[in-house]
């Protein structure tokens, strides 16, 4: 798994990226009440906002880790958008993207690297 100074989580599944928010990320936004996903099968670059997440606290948008093209989406996260709070890292997992280069995944931080960022 990889991390993003953005305190999203990146696991490589065969040739797709799955894409998340960590437990921390989590955490600082709060119950969240709401999740827009983005359309299958659209082409995002690096830093596009690409997920809308409303907590009880605040909106916030999820950017794209990576340039790809999302081939799936969680649409559990739809009907039970709780389970950002409940499962993280697993089953509330947001989209999956073909990535071109999977090299850049390189660039992000492992799980110790992540721990001292949020230190």
């Amino acid at each position: 798994m990889k991390f993003t100074e953005e305190h999203e989580w990146l696991r490589v599944e065969g040739d797709h990226v799955v894409v998340g928010i960590t437990e921390h990320a989590a955490e600082q936004l709060g119950d969240v009440v709401f999740v827009e996903l983005p359309e299958l099968e659209t082409k995002v670059a690096k830093g596009d906002e690409i997920v809308v997440i409303e907590s009880v606290k605040a909106a916030s948008d999820i950017l794209a880790p990576v340039e790809g093209e999302i081939v799936e989406i969680n649409d559990a996260l739809v009907d039970n958008p709780a389970l950002v709070n409940e499962d993280p890292l697993g089953e509330a997992w947001f989209f999956k993207m073909k990535i071109d280069d999977a090299g850049v995944l390189d660039g992000f931080m492992d799980e110790d690297e992540y721990k001292d960022f949020i230190g």
